[in-house]
């Protein structure tokens, strides 16, 4: 009997204090995680990160460290941990060549995230799109077209593009372009068009509307028409004054120019 228990009591004399560090490791590292987590929680709270970004990051950080202290109790039981840093960065590797595409939309993500190009909200330009910004995830951003089509656009391609935020100064201008006839008076249009602006109760005063001969076509004189207008009621805007306008140089007997079409009779 003791031929067979003398192994045994010489393995325990020589792995038990072995096992003992390695638990006390594990006791000591995952309260060590912990804190650390909730440390870097209350530090990405302060900088008012985004929530989704907070618990992505959160979690990363938190297998990343679990990684790290299963290799160092395994270490403190006397197994060779060479191998397994090798397999472990050999599996990284492949997944980071496998998702090279997802990881570019999610380095997309972050950045969006932090630098905030853009909010939920907003409206954008953006890789041929328009429209207001639905969701913002940490891999795809999502905005609704004036037609109402929800557009899902990858932030890695997103956020290396050129992005037009037409909501962050809080005002925009609406561009038009009208024409008159080259017998019509010019002072007297502009104060039938600047009057159309002036009178329309969401044309914001500040900053002032204008008018001004823009170009002197083949056909007509073309002005300028410049209101300014909240982001809510630009559309609104948009079409009133072009509407408006038609109706005051008709009023005002001001021709706008269009295509003639002339019947030329032959003299018998």
């Amino acid at each position: 009997m003791e031929k067979y228990l003398t192994p045994v009591k010489d393995m325990l004399l020589e792995y038990s204090p072995k096992v003992l560090y390695a638990f006390a490791i594990l006791i000591v590292g995952w309260y060590a995680i912990k804190f650390i987590l909730r440390l870097t929680n209350k530090l990405l709270n302060s900088r008012h990160v985004d929530k989704t970004l907070q618990t992505f990051l959160g979690n990363l950080l938190g297998w990343g460290l679990k990684a790290l202290l299963l290799i160092a109790v395994i270490s403190k039981l006397g197994v060779d941990t060479t191998a397994l840093a090798a397999v472990m960065a050999a599996a990284g590797l492949g997944l980071g060549l496998a998702l090279q595409g997802s990881l570019a939309n999610f380095a997309g993500g972050v950045l969006i995230i932090l630098f905030k190009p853009f909010r939920v909200d907003d409206i954008i330009n953006a890789q041929g799109e328009i429209g207001v910004v639905k969701d913002i995830q940490l891999f795809t951003t999502q905005i609704i077209t004036p037609n109402n089509k929800r557009v899902i656009i990858p932030n890695g391609t997103l956020a290396n593009g050129n992005i037009v935020n037409l909501s962050a100064e809080g005002t925009l201008r609406v561009d038009l372009t009208i024409g008159v006839g080259y017998n019509e008076n010019i002072k007297q249009t502009k104060e039938v068009l600047m009057k159309v602006l002036t009178s329309h109760p969401k044309v914001l005063k500040d900053p002032l509307p204008t008018v001004n001969v823009s170009e002197l076509a083949d056909s007509s004189v073309n002005f300028a028409v410049r209101p300014w207008s909240t982001v809510e009621d630009y559309w609104t805007v948009y079409y009133d004054v072009i509407e408006n306008c038609k109706e005051a140089l008709d009023a005002a007997g001001i021709e706008i120019p269009y295509p003639h079409v002339v019947e030329i009779q032959k003299k018998e």
